[in-house]
């Protein structure tokens, strides 16, 4: 795919009208931006009106081993020039998805509250395609209440990690947990389409090595309906044994 029908399409999904005032966000995210460690995480305010970064922490050159210089002048077009041209379909489809989730199914007031995780690979300074998982919280919408200014967190993954295209979008509840409300993988399907998103988040946290009493309490509901789904979803996955579940799914984290 060309790069200028990449433009095209990122565009049609963030298309907006509104010109946000970002001063305030910006000088708190530099403040932050100070005592934060070195790590293979770097977060950057992204703005999708303008295919721009407001801002882009420290860690980007650190963790990725390019100048910041050319993603500050060049913006989204550098990145998307650097993502594997094997990714960038089901990447679109991904955010195409996620933004058709949002404006369909999350009410306006609750929109806040939402937050999105998506993955592709991205060649580093070395010419090394490395993993990215790139977790946004939106920050500022527009009058259509379209996420339109957003907290960008990418996390830097071993290259020889064999990754799908996946999307999820999660809501904080009223215990101030985050459910999953969409899950897609626009790649082969581990867990495929029958596993719902309650299973799915019980998955999650099996693999946090959460009991089913444990469980019941942060989703509210009973162990022994948290002790059905476990079964339901052995079941569907073909899977002997809770432990057997958590060992691979530890090892393809991502799908989470």
């Amino acid at each position: 795919m060309k790069y200028t029908e990449i433009k095209d399409l990122y565009k049609y999904i963030f298309k907006s009208y509104d010109k946000p005032f970002l001063k305030e966000h910006i000088e708190k995210f530099m403040e932050l931006d100070e005592y934060l460690p070195y790590s293979s995480t770097f977060f950057c305010v992204t703005n999708t009106q303008d295919l721009t970064f407001e801002y882009i922490s420290k860690n980007f050159t650190t963790c990725l081993g390019l100048d910041v210089n050319d993603l500050k002048t060049m913006g989204m077009r550098y990145l998307w020039s650097r993502i594997h041209p094997e990714d960038i379909d089901a990447w679109l489809n991904a955010l195409n998805r996620l933004m058709e989730f949002t404006l369909g199914e999350i009410p306006e007031e609750k929109r806040k509250d939402a937050n999105y995780t998506w993955n592709f690979r991205l060649k580093n300074s070395d010419d090394v395609y490395v993993n990215i998982i790139q977790n946004t919280t939106p920050l500022v919408f527009d009058t259509d209440g379209k996420p339109i200014i957003g907290l960008a967190h990418y996390t830097v993954l071993d290259p020889h990690i064999k990754m799908e295209i996946t999307a999820s979008a999660k809501m904080l509840n009223a215990n101030n947990e985050y459910e999953t409300l969409f899950f897609d993988n626009f790649s082969q399907k581990l867990l495929n389409d029958g596993i719902s998103n309650r299973e799915r988040d019980i998955i999650r946290l099996l693999v946090l090595n959460q009991s089913s009493k444990e469980i019941s309490k942060k989703l509210s509901i009973s162990p022994h309906t948290v002790n059905t789904h476990r079964r339901n979803i052995l079941k569907k996955l073909n899977i002997s044994s809770t432990g057997e579940l958590i060992g691979m799914l530890k090892m393809n984290q991502f799908l989470l």
